[in-house]
This record gives structure tokens, C-alpha cells and sequence, in this order.
């Protein structure tokens, strides 16, 4: 046993069975295929010294280094540790390694753990562990003498990975299941992980998981390829126990809590404190939306209907430690995330929800896709997708002039008294053809608000910069919810990605 002997006897931990049929990712869709028939079922971990755990308990476990699997060979890229169970992780989850195509179990005890502290005295001593609560792979991200953290997966379907240079931020799902919408939030699972055994050198890895959730079950395939954007594959074939009201798919989770453009009433030395700035999106022929994040009074939700998109995302794109000022959390360096459907997903929208939030330690942004067709009991349902993770410049390309900025604040004349009635907007474009052109070029800003008016606006160069201001200030009645855009046009063309907003008026 792998937990008992060390990683180096995991290659003879269980034999596969002669007769045992192939791993593979349509192997493991057809068994879930068949555990969508039955109800959905729970097995948290029996009583033990891991129902007791406390957070301060947790904190003072750390996987033991010398234990991680797949260390053999110095050309090994890749290692394997886990994460314990206990505090919140009550249910067992079951770890399987694939070699040849066929699956062994992956098994954990308490010898490939250290226990700090007082709790060291209370773990039994040769513990099996019914299972883990998840697991993280290292490489030689960014530099090739030390293994970094690369992905990991811990909690419902939750997983999140680095590109070079990133420290860990937001998050992706498996699958949101009735996100913000009236009723119980579902949350799916991963219950089952596959690991393939990479081949020496391997410059990727692949694993599979199971889902479950009382909705539905799934299988997945993720392949995951380090670099300065690591890039991870997903395959997902979903089996419907029940009609689902809203299907999340892709789903991305994160934090913002203030900045520019919702500076909020945070009494706090940082200027801004966000894992995500906006989320962005784009349609086939290179439209490029951008949408600046906020923290509502409320809980908040967008819907933006496309039947041709080609990505979407929640984007960092301030990358200077002086806008954040944090030397802890290092906000700067937070992953920008972006999923790229391939083949055809179908008409849909994607979905944002905003969530008041007091504290940056709560994530309260989620992003996903949702389909326009309804999906009912008995549906399979296929998603196929890229996630790159890293520090993603704009999608804009050389022509477009992006958003570098957006910042709120009062309506009215600067050294006058503020009006009450009106918020004023003022966004940065910056670069793309845009850039280039002289003060006195003839643009026009093309302004759309839902509800309300534009009481005043203006467009002019920021001296010495390849980057235009637009300016407006907009007046509506009290307790008002409104959508609005903004881009530059000229010389026949758009010249600026699409900026969006959503102002809820007090």
C-alpha cells in the first residue's frame, strides 16, 4: 500500500485484474451513465479523530513532501499529493492511479501526512484513511529546480491553477447547478479521480473525475499543460436525473470587494482589493466586451445573450503592485481565467452574479454559460472547452483600443456641490488604431443606457498617452436598475472593445 510503503510502492500496490476492460473516458461516462439511474448518495467519513477536526487542527496538517507520488525518476515532471480530509471535507474522496489503461487505487494513511503542534499527540498512529478530500500536482513552473504548485482540486468541483508568475486567485467548477436563482444553490461533486501516470518528460498530464450531485452525475476528462498560460482541456458528458432549472456551464468563481470602479465605503489603506476586475467576453468576428466588476448594495445579475461566442472570462488586468499596494496577497499577480468553447455550445448567455460582500476572504462573483434550451431529466448533455489561467493581455489584438480604466464617482462639476441624482463614469481606451490618432480626430462616442439620460459627456486624448478619456455623467430616478455600454467609432469603424456596466441607483 502506497500510504504504507512509500510512493515507490505504488506500481505494486494492486494488480489489475486480467479481465478488467480499459480506463478511458468513455468507460467511465457510461458508469455514470448507469448511476444517474439511481438516487444520488452521500458517505461522509465515520465517526473518528477526522469528525473532530477544528480549523486550527486543519491548519497544522501538511502533506509530507517525501511522500509524493510520482518522484521516481529525476525526468519525472509532474508529483501528486493530497489533501486531508476533516473541518469541511466530511465525504471520502476516492483517488485511483492509471497505468496501461488500467486503474489501481491511489491510497492515503496518516505516514504520508505531518501533524504539527498538539495534534500530532492525537492521530492515531497507522491510520488508513478512508479517502482524501482532493488533491494538488506540482512541476517546475517557473523555474527548473523547484516543483511549484501547478493545480489543485479541493472541495464540491471546485479546482484552480497557476500560470507563470501567478500566485492562486479565482476558481473554476465542474458545473453551478441553480446559481442565484430562487431555491437551494446545488453544488456538484467530484467524488472519483483518475490520474494517467505521465511518461517520463511528459510535458502534460491527463485525469479524469466522477460527479455527482442529486441532480445529475458526469464525467470528466482534464488535460492539463503547464507554462506561462497553463492551459487546461476539459471534456465533460453530463447524465440528467432531473430537470434542472439553471444549468452553470463552465463556471468561474471570485472575489471583488472595491476598486475604481466601485470604491464602495471600505475604510482601507489599499486602493483596490479584487482576484477579478471584470469579466469579458467575445463573439465570432472578434467583438471584444468588457464589463468592470462590482460589490452591489444587492445581489446582482446579467445576462448577456450570444449565439456565437468564442470566449468568456474574469480578467486581472492591473498588474502593477502599486494599484493594490498588498504585499501579503499580492492581488497583482492574481490569474486572469478564460474558457473557450470548442464546437458548437448553441444559442445561450453568459451569466454574471454579483453578491454584496463585507470581506475579501468571501467569494462573491460567479460567471458561467447558460444554455438557451431547456434541460430535463433523461438529457445527455456534451461540453468541451479550453480554461488558460495566467496574466492574459488583452484580447483586443492591434486594432482595438481596450479598457484600461473605469472610475465612478459623483455627478456634477468638480468643485461644486455633487449631485445626488447622478453617477459620473469616466473610462480609459487605451492603444489599438485608437491610440495613434491625433487629439483633434473626428470620433464618435456611441453611449447606450437602458433607463435614465445622459446629462452631460465628453471624449478627449490624456496628454502624452496612447489613451482617450470618455466622460459622462447619467441621472435617473431613485431605487433604478440600469444597463449600459460604450465604445468609440470613427473613420468608418469601431475603434474600442465594448465597455458595459450595470448602475443600480440608490
Amino acid at each position: 500500500m502506497p500510504g504504507a510503503d512509500g510512493p515507490e510502492a505504488a506500481d505494486t500496490a494492486v494488480a489489475p485484474q486480467e479481465t478488467q476492460p480499459p480506463f478511458d473516458f468513455e468507460s467511465l461516462a457510461e458508469r455514470m451513465r448507469l448511476r444517474a439511474e439511481t438516487p444520488d448518495k452521500t458517505t461522509p467519513v465515520a465517526d473518528s479523530f477526522l469528525t473532530g477536526l477544528s480549523y486550527d487542527d486543519y491548519q497544522q496538517i501538511q502533506f509530507n513532501p517525501a511522500r509524493a507520488r510520482w518522484q521516481e525518476e529525476p525526468s519525472d515532471l509532474f508529483r501528486a499529493e493530497a489533501f486531508h480530509l476533516g473541518w469541511l471535507f466530511q465525504e471520502p474522496v476516492k483517488m485511483f492511479e492509471v497505468v496501461d489503461a488500467q486503474p489501481r487505487p491511489m491510497n492515503f494513511d496518516v505516514a504520508d501526512f505531518l501533524y504539527h503542534g498538539d495534534l500530532a499527540a492525537r492521530v492515531p498512529a497507522d491510520e488508513h484513511l478512508p479517502g482524501v478530500a482532493g488533491f494538488r500536482l506540482s512541476t517546475p513552473l517557473n523555474r527548473a529546480d523547484t516543483f511549484d504548485e501547478l493545480i489543485a482540486f479541493l472541495g464540491a468541483s471546485y479546482f484552480r491553477a497557476l500560470g507563470r508568475g501567478n500566485v492562486y486567485g479565482l476558481s473554476a467548477r465542474g458545473l453551478a447547478v441553480n446559481t442565484g436563482i430562487s431555491g437551494a444553490e446545488e453544488f456538484p461533486r467530484f467524488t472519483e479521480f483518475y490520474l494517467e501516470r505521465p511518461a517520463a518528460g511528459a510535458d502534460h498530464v491527463t485525469l479524469f473525475a466522477a460527479l455527482e450531485s442529486p441532480s445529475l452525475t458526469g464525467a470528466y476528462r482534464f488535460v492539463v499543460t503547464p507554462g506561462e498560460n497553463t492551459v487546461v482541456e476539459v471534456s465533460a458528458r453530463l447524465f440528467l436525473r432531473d430537470d434542472i432549472e439553471q444549468l452553470g456551464v463552465a463556471p468561474l468563481t471570485s472575489m471583488y470587494l472595491f476598486g475604481a470602479n466601485d470604491p464602495g465605503q471600505f475604510d482601507d489603506y489599499r486602493p483596490q482589493v479584487h482576484d477579478s476586475e471584470a469579466l469579458a467576453f467575445t463573439e465570432a468576428g472578434g467583438r471584444v466586451h468588457w464589463r468592470p466588476l462590482r460589490n452591489p448594495p444587492e445581489l446582482a445579475s446579467s445576462y448577456f445573450t450570444s449565439g456565437n461566442l468564442t470566449s468568456f472570462g474574469l480578467y486581472q488586468r492591473d498588474r502593477d503592485w502599486n494599484g493594490y499596494l498588498d504585499a501579503q496577497a499580492q492581488y497583482h499577480r492574481r490569474p486572469s481565467l478564460k474558457v473557450e468553447p470548442l464546437g458548437d455550445w448553441g444559442k445561450g448567455a453568459v451569466r454574471l452574479v454579483e453578491i454584496p460582500s463585507e470581506l475579501e476572504t468571501n467569494d462573491n462573483i460567479v460567471a458561467f454559460w447558460v444554455p438557451a434550451e431547456p434541460t430535463r431529466a433523461g438529457d445527455v448533455l456534451n461540453y468541451s472547452y479550453r480554461l488558460s489561467w495566467g496574466m492574459l493581455p488583452p484580447d483586443t489584438g492591434a486594432m482595438l483600443a481596450w479598457v484600461k480604466g473605469t472610475r465612478v464617482g459623483h455627478g456634477g462639476v468638480s468643485g461644486m456641490k455633487a449631485k445626488d441624482d447622478s453617477q459620473k463614469f469616466v473610462i480609459d481606451f487605451a492603444d489599438g488604431l485608437l491610440g495613434r490618432l491625433p487629439e483633434d480626430a473626428e470620433l464618435t462616442p456611441v453611449i447606450t443606457v437602458s433607463k435614465g439620460k445622459i446629462v452631460q459627456q465628453s471624449l478627449s486624448k490624456i496628454p502624452g498617452q496612447a489613451c482617450w478619456r470618455l466622460v459622462f455623467d447619467l441621472s435617473a430616478p431613485k431605487d433604478t436598475v440600469i444597463e449600459l455600454s460604450a465604445e468609440i467609432e470613427g473613420y468608418g469603424r469601431k475603434l474600442t472593445e465594448n465597455w458595459l456596466s450595470q448602475w443600480i441607483r440608490p
